[in-house]
């Protein structure tokens, strides 16, 4: 298997005609350079990476000769290895106004962002990549996920159909472009290489005075609890570091685009709710492995399965706002009562409800929980449980069956 498409690329190719810069962020290994380098041929775009450290060298001691010496249109790959490019990145695209000048690739989210909102605010189009999506592994092309039968009718047209066991492969391989593709063949040894390499070059670069085997054991502690709401002091405890420790090492993960946070849906007319955040991760693959889960059959049939399940289908939606250059507006519902609705999407004025169950056979019980946001200011719409059955079908007028396939 070859180059996998990304749906990105047609957002990249859309804001390289409006913005100056365009900046792409997310982990390693998702294919940032990859996708990139495949939209730059044919042109004279040229490239350049801070990996290289003569490059990076000469970009933080002279960044005026750095970008004389790659003169755009360029991409600059790593680019958060060298903020001091970004006051002469400013200074080139005020001067010039040239759309596209500029392709940059990052890995250190926060680190990035804190340079571009200081020196490119208002010329720079920040995009969002991740792990692949069920759409790109499909072919498949990509819209916001939402709970409307038109749009589930024309997705179930770009999806693969899965089974249960075929889901629980997706979660267990996980969504890595080398191990997707075939390059890496066993996903095992993927996650092993890619968290050393992870910890002693990203991890370290924000913080070196972090221990590497004790920021093991807090990755997984943490994959240990992915889709439960976050317990700072029981990571902590797990890991064997202090709570300050480990919210800053959450901040870490968090910057470097592993995880992510699901926050609670909060209404001034809806009382008594819980304020903690959910914690999910963008790649599953790397939880199995965290979990030290040996294939995925032990996987659906043991303790996690649920968790993770709802993981990877938080992620997949996720996603699906991501890879179209949206910002995604996805909470959760949990009350005292430990009433609790698995996802709220809040889009176009409304409130569309969703739980997620690994059965295939859900009944009108589940919905019933979706009355506690009639009570919200923001008007509920179409709800859905998000499930193993085969195909799409519905509960009643108003909650739809979608198959997780098809997301």
């Amino acid at each position: 298997m070859g180059y996998i498409t990304r749906n990105l690329e047609h957002v990249v190719s859309q804001v390289t005609k409006e913005y100056p810069v365009v900046l792409v962020t997310g982990p390693r290994q998702v294919g940032k350079t990859t996708m990139l380098q495949k939209l730059m041929e044919g042109t004279d775009r040229d490239y350049v990476t801070l990996d290289d450290l003569n490059e990076r060298n000469i970009a933080k001691t002279d960044p005026e000769l750095f970008l004389q010496l790659h003169k755009p249109p360029v991409l600059i790959d790593e680019v958060q290895y060298a903020p001091e490019l970004f006051t002469y990145i400013k200074m080139y695209v005020d001067k010039n106004r040239e759309p596209g000048a500029f392709w940059l690739t990052g890995s250190q989210v926060f680190k990035l962002m804190q340079g571009v909102q200081e020196s490119l605010a208002g010329r720079v189009a920040v995009l969002s990549l991740t792990s692949l999506s069920q759409a790109e592994i499909s072919g498949g092309e990509m819209e916001p996920f939402t709970i409307d039968l038109e749009s589930l009718n024309k997705r179930k047209r770009g999806r693969k159909e899965a089974d249960a066991r075929d889901i629980f492969n997706r979660i267990y391989k996980g969504s890595m472009p080398a191990v997707v593709s075939g390059a890496n063949s066993n996903s095992q040894i993927f996650y092993s290489s890619y968290l050393s390499t992870y910890i002693e070059r990203d991890v370290k670069e924000l913080s070196d005075a972090i221990d590497s085997l004790k920021f093991l054991r807090f990755v997984t502690a943490v994959a240990a609890r992915c889709g439960q709401m976050v317990n700072v002091a029981e990571i902590a405890r797990d890991a064997d570091i202090n709570q300050t420790q480990a919210k800053n090492w959450l901040v870490i993960l968090e910057t470097l685009g592993i995880i992510f946070y699901l926050h609670p849906y909060l209404n001034n007319l809806l009382k008594r709710l819980v304020k903690t955040p959910k914690l999910y991760f963008y790649d599953t693959g790397l939880v199995c492995y965290l979990t030290k889960w040996s294939s995925p059959e032990t996987l659906e049939s043991g303790a996690m399965n649920g968790a993770i399940l709802e993981n990877y289908v938080v992620a997949e939606i996720r996603k699906t706002y991501l890879n179209c250059g949206r910002e995604p507006y996805l909470y959760y519902y949990r009350d005292k009562d430990a009433k609790e609705i698995d996802i709220v999407l809040e889009h176009d004025g409304v409130l569309n409800p969703i739980e997620i169950k690994k059965t295939s056979n859900p009944g009108t019980e589940l919905v019933k929980v979706f009355d506690l946001l009639d009570k919200a200011s923001t008007p509920r719409a179409k709800g859905a449980v998000v499930c193993m059955k085969p195909g799409l079908s519905a509960i009643d007028r108003d909650n739809y069956i979608v198959p997780i396939w098809m997301i």
